[in-house]
């Protein structure tokens, strides 16, 4: 017992400052990830049964240092102890310290468990069913009387509470069952089966098998793909552009995932399976769902009519009439299969990727210059292969696919571990602007791989102990016209950051970013939009420390600028955060001040939230913001969280758009989330 290590609290927010990218999209949906990593942490990796995919799914191990540590256990068997991790060639202790939380060494002895399903799924301790509630306390445009004087009078068919359920029980490499229930904040909580409405207005389930003889996976119900470079077939599990410049870029191949996330549209419904021939593991998939689409009807001849939608509508909002109609209005069916071989040595990978897309009725465009080469029809086909190869300290990795249009995507990058001190990544990526893929979510500059070429190179170094520098610069071109961008543009995007941490309870970073972009000139009065680069820079400086182990202190002053052929706009947020933390009570706080000369300049930053739920509001105007976060343990198996966040905005009599417009300069939002572990 005096030999174990014992685990310390994980401090996720600055891990994933870390990890995720630089956003510059409040929806961009990060729940995917950052729920993996904390399923990890409450059952961690068993180093010793674990594949080469698991241990980079944690983006904390460089390939070179999974080949290493594989070596390691064939050159000397199966780890006895955590602490063996200091002998890998490779593993300095930043790595092995940020690794811990995530992984564990288990007595042989105690490895297999013969019991029955049944008993085993009695028997899990890691289950467990949270509520949660929230509400903007300010009443919204939405939730009042219609004005039948105005043009538009719709109004929010229900309540303004936002309502959550969950339920998963799970055993790492054994089974996995969950169901999540939702309804966001305007949508009736009702019973019409007329309308395919059962209560919560959304419902997701998934029921996965794992390592039963031949069948490495069995999926049935809400599940997501990841193979290869994710350039066909991305479960969401990814990051991009961040401050961690090398691990981050390449892609994990795990496969069949469970789903139970409440992004209402980027998942698979219906069954999947992985069966293993030698060292090759055969998947294939078929997926039925109803998606969200505003269906118009357009007259052929003098007596047809063909219906059509130009886009999947992908917000899950069902709270308007109009939004109402639009609900599961097309069926989507997706199936294929993958075949992926591993070597022996786990040092080479290859694998060929097969799948269709059929809609019930025809996607067509509204017929904007720049959608001229997007997909319209009913039917899509995907080919690609995917390979990695690891050389010494070099890992190479790319993925080539094909769609029915005959445009190619193309992604191949590598990582190379120089020495002990420096490491080094370099990608490029070719999408032709006829390269559909819908499940596709391979690195990129743009949400979705159409359109771009791209060269990203990142280093790493660690010049002294307690010291690291991370640095990429990206340079990217769009050879057709994009959205708000009525020429072929370019741009280039550099990042440095350097970190010390001078002991256990304090690390400092600082940290600066820039982009150039092309884009529409604003106010431009000529016939033609005029194309010009629009450049933002972004500067952080960020120290935390631990005076003692009830209390943690977190600082922030972050800094942007913005121009685009007139006078440069600027915006700053300065926020401090103090968090207590005793037995049975966490508590969280932050005061912040933040002031943008317009939504070019907004401040993004991310903010402690309840278990499951992750939260990086963008904050532009003049303000300041506040709140708090309590998690207690009022019995063993019960932890409870309350979070109050107010948002004062000065010189401003209301705050936001359209339905959602709150009268006055404040916005007070509460939180409620109860977790019972059975």
């Amino acid at each position: 017992m005096a030999q174990d290590y014992t685990r310390q609290n994980i401090d996720m927010d600055l891990l994933v400052q870390e990890l995720f990218a630089e956003q510059e999209d409040e929806n961009v949906a990060y729940e995917d990830l950052y729920e993996t990593l904390f399923q990890y942490y409450q059952r961690p990796i068993d180093l010793n049964h674990t594949s080469s995919e698991e241990l980079a799914s944690l983006y904390l191990l460089s390939r070179a240092q999974i080949v290493a540590y594989y070596k390691h256990l064939q050159d000397n068997g199966p780890l006895l102890s955590i602490y063996e991790l200091q002998a890998i060639p490779g593993f300095d202790r930043l790595t092995i310290t940020r690794l811990l939380p995530f992984v564990r060494v288990q007595d042989a002895g105690l490895q297999a468990d013969t019991r029955p399903l049944w008993q085993r799924v009695i028997g899990e301790d890691n289950n467990a069913l949270i509520l949660r509630f929230e509400r903007t306390l300010q009443q919204r445009r939405g939730y009042t009387p219609a004005d039948t004087s105005r043009s538009s009078s719709s109004r929010y068919l229900g309540s303004p509470n936002k309502l959550y359920l969950r339920y998963r029980i799970s055993h790492t490499r054994d089974y996995s069952f969950g169901f999540t229930a939702e309804k966001d904040a305007g949508e009736q909580f009702t019973w019409s089966p007329s309308t395919r409405r059962y209560g919560f207005d959304y419902y997701t389930m998934h029921l996965q098998f794992y390592n039963k003889g031949r069948f490495k996976a069995i999926a049935l119900g809400d599940y997501q793909l990841q193979i290869g470079q994710g350039l066909l077939l991305s479960s969401g599990y990814s990051v991009g552009k961040g401050s961690e410049t090398i691990t981050t870029i390449s892609r994990p191949n795990l496969g069949i995932r469970p789903y139970n996330s409440v992004l209402e549209y980027a998942f698979m419904r219906g069954a999947a399976v992985t069966y293993t021939l030698g060292r090759t593991d055969v998947t294939a998939f078929y997926s039925n769902k109803l998606v969200d689409a505003n269906l118009q009807t357009q007259l052929d001849t003098l007596t047809a009519t063909q219906q059509f939608f130009t886009g999947i509508q992908t917000t899950g909002f069902h709270r308007t009439p109009t939004e109402l109609a639009n609900k599961d209005q097309v069926r989507e069916q997706v199936y294929g299969s993958s075949a992926q071989y591993q070597s022996s040595d786990k040092t080479f990978s290859a694998g060929i990727t097969a799948l269709a897309t059929h809609y019930s009725t025809a996607v067509r465009k509204a017929g904007a210059p720049y959608q001229r080469f997007e997909f319209g029809g009913t039917d899509n086909l995907n080919f690609g292969a995917n390979y990695s190869y690891t050389w010494q300290n070099v890992y190479l990795f790319g993925e080539t696919a094909i769609s029915k249009s005959g445009g190619l995507g193309s992604v191949h990058g590598l990582i190379a571990n120089l020495s002990n001190k420096a490491e080094l990544s370099m990608l490029y990526r070719n999408y032709a602007r006829d390269f559909h893929t819908f499940y596709g979510s391979a690195f990129g500059e743009s949400t979705r791989n159409i359109n771009e070429r791209g060269f990203y190179t990142g280093i790493k170094l660690k010049p002294i102990p307690k010291w690291e520098l991370t640095a990429y610069y990206d340079r990217f071109s769009f050879p057709w016209l994009r959205y708000q961008v009525d020429a072929p543009s370019h741009g280039d995007e550099y990042l440095v950051r350097l970190y010390f941490k001078p002991d256990r309870q304090s690390s400092l970073y600082a940290q600066m970013r820039y982009e150039s972009k092309g884009r529409n000139l604003s106010g431009n009065t000529t016939a033609l939009d005029y194309v010009a680069q629009a450049a933002r820079r972004n500067y952080l400086l960020y120290f935390e420390t631990s005076p003692t182990k009830a209390v943690n202190l977190k600082s922030r002053v972050q800094f942007s600028t913005y121009a685009q052929e007139a006078p440069q706009q600027t915006g700053y947020l300065i926020a401090q955060d103090v968090n207590f933390t005793f037995s049975k009570i966490r508590l969280s706080t932050r005061y912040a001040l933040f002031d943008t000369d317009s939504y070019d300049t907004r401040q993004y930053v991310y903010e402690r939230d309840v278990l499951y739920a992750f939260s990086v509001p963008a904050f532009s105007g003049k303000g300041t913001r506040f709140y708090m976060l309590a998690q207690f343990r009022p019995l063993p198996d019960l932890d409870i969280w309350v979070k109050y966040g107010l948002t004062h905005y000065r010189n401003q009599d209301s705050i936001g758009s359209g339905l959602e417009t709150i009268e006055g300069p404040r916005r007070s939002d509460v939180k409620v989330q109860v977790r019972y572990k059975f």
